[in-house]
């Protein structure tokens, strides 16, 4: 009867020591892309005609702008979800070259390296360089508007 005690207050103590939303905070604990705190608010909405992509499946926007992550941020509908990312190559420091192009769903990095990431699982391409995946963020959709946050 102890040892059943003993167990379930260590699985007790084992799922109410992690948080759900750690890996959002911490972005992976990526040394090469600080912290952005910022919140979208209702700037993102699909009425609006610079985000009516965000209404048709295996569409983005890129959404640039003061305090909106580093070098702005991706966002990518699937069908069923939106998805948003860090602009940024996550696997260089900040600098002028490591703001991403996107061309379908994959988002390259503009530095001799070719770095590639795919906006559907932000995983990294074959032939990337470093260990980090494309840095996530919080969304939240309400009607039309998609607000993208990290706080």
């Amino acid at each position: 009867m102890k040892k059943i005690a003993l167990l379930l207050l260590l699985i007790i103590t084992f799922t109410n020591s992690c948080k759900k939303d750690d890996d959002i905070n911490n972005q992976n604990r990526n040394p090469n892309i600080p912290n952005a705190v910022f919140d979208t608010q209702n700037q993102i909405d699909t009425n609006l005609p610079q985000y009516n992509n965000l209404l048709i499946p295996s569409q983005h926007v890129i959404v640039t702008g003061a305090n909106i992550g580093h070098n702005g941020i991706v966002v990518f509908y699937t069908g069923s979800t939106y998805l948003a990312w860090e602009l940024s190559d996550p696997n260089h420091q900040l600098n002028s070259c490591s703001t991403l192009t996107v061309n379908g769903i994959i988002a390259t990095c503009n530095c001799d390296d070719d770095n590639a990431y795919e906006i559907v699982s932000g995983l990294p391409q074959t032939g990337t360089t470093g260990q980090f995946t494309l840095v996530p963020y919080q969304v939240e959709v309400s009607g039309t508007v998609i607000r993208v946050f990290n706080n």
